[in-house]
């Protein structure tokens, strides 16, 4: 039929064969008045896409069509859009609706909002479940759709639309900033994000990894220092060091917490963005009472916290490390394998979208 009544995108229908991607037809949800259809150019590859398509964080709606890392053009607005022209060239992230009334709506809480709908995997009111970004088109609610500002590439601003959001929504909420020593644990996909912003944000930013060769990335990032965690007293030089550890790292269940917290100044925050398929691991309560020390986690961002992440990235030409695979069956498959092993510096981006799909309006 092809769009508007269908898109095209890139599926996988089986968690047991998580990587075979198949090129399928899918029907949208209804168009509405504030909704935005967004022909892709680039769709970066997230961690969350391979928790999801493995089950590891559950059993998912099948088909589905991942992908909530999104740049492209808008090819049609509603008609009371007033953010968006035909045109514009735009991203979309991890979230496509909100109510926009409750209390967490109206406080730049949306992210928090219990009637959320994510960009892929989730049911629309009318049963259609929402579909991602490794295809033809995607159909957005204006308030979770943003320009991009022109000195950013389509390839570099994709990541930062669910990645680079992740973390820098609790960097500012925690007043990253002059003054302030910030830890990024875990110097990859998200964590090499967080030093970036951290450091553009003007804090003392130190790199923990458990891997050295991370080292000359971290420092170029922007660390000032770097801290390897692969012998066991690795902590005790830095005990109550950090007003706040971001952990970005996904094996945070083989960690020995304790190590960690006692490197957090009193009344620090260790606060988690990775979010691996397992548990955390135990932990006693009196692990917090030395220093005071809590720990958190969040969930993406809101509006204005996007907004103001792409005019930092914008005015300090900050760029992330990515590499590029065109779109594909084969090119999927190849991007969902390598995040699964962490191989890739640090994100991929998928790319070429025309060629894959050919006369598409």
């Amino acid at each position: 039929m092809g769009y508007p009544e269908t898109f095209e995108g890139f599926r996988i229908k089986d968690h047991d064969n998580w990587s075979h991607f198949e090129k399928q037809e899918y029907k949208p949800k209804p168009f509405e008045d504030r909704d935005i259809d967004i022909k892709i150019d680039a769709c970066g590859v997230c961690g969350s896409d391979v928790h999801t398509i493995t089950g590891g964080w559950g059993d998912s709606p099948l088909p589905l069509c991942v992908g909530h890392e999104v740049i492209g053009r808008a090819v049609k607005v509603g008609d009371k859009v007033t953010t968006v022209k035909v045109g514009d060239r735009v991203g979309v992230g991890a979230q496509i609706k909100a109510c926009l009334e409750c209390k967490n709506c109206k406080s730049d809480n949306e992210n928090y909002c219990p009637d959320q709908i994510d960009t892929y995997g989730a049911p629309y009111p009318d049963g259609t479940i929402s579909q991602g970004g490794y295809a033809s088109h995607i159909r957005a609610h204006e308030y979770f759709t943003f320009p991009i500002p022109k000195n950013i590439s389509t390839e570099d601003a994709a990541p930062m639309m669910c990645a680079g959001l992740t973390v820098y929504s609790p960097l500012v909420r925690a007043k990253t900033g002059p003054g302030k020593k910030v830890a990024i644990l875990g110097i990859g996909g998200l964590g090499h994000f967080g030093v970036l912003w951290a450091s553009a944000l003007g804090a003392e930013v130190y790199a923990i990894s458990h891997s050295p060769n991370k080292k000359e990335d971290a420092l170029k990032l922007g660390a000032k220092e770097f801290i390897c965690t692969n012998t066991d007293d690795w902590a005790k030089p830095w005990a109550f060091t950090f007003d706040f550890i971001l952990n970005a790292a996904d094996m945070t269940h083989q960690f020995k917490l304790s190590d960690y917290m006692s490197t957090l100044a009193v009344n620090g925050e260790f606060h988690n963005v990775g979010l691996p398929d397992e548990h955390l691991p135990q932990i006693m309560a009196q692990d917090f009472t030395p220093n005071g020390c809590k720990i958190g986690g969040s969930h993406i961002g809101s509006r204005p916290e996007m907004l103001a992440m792409l005019k930092l990235a914008s005015d300090k030409n900050i760029k992330p490390y990515i590499e590029t695979i065109d779109i594909s069956e084969k090119g999927c498959k190849k991007a969902v394998e390598r995040v699964k092993v962490n191989d890739v510096r640090y994100r991929f981006t998928l790319v070429n979208f025309d060629k894959a799909f050919p006369g598409r309006e």
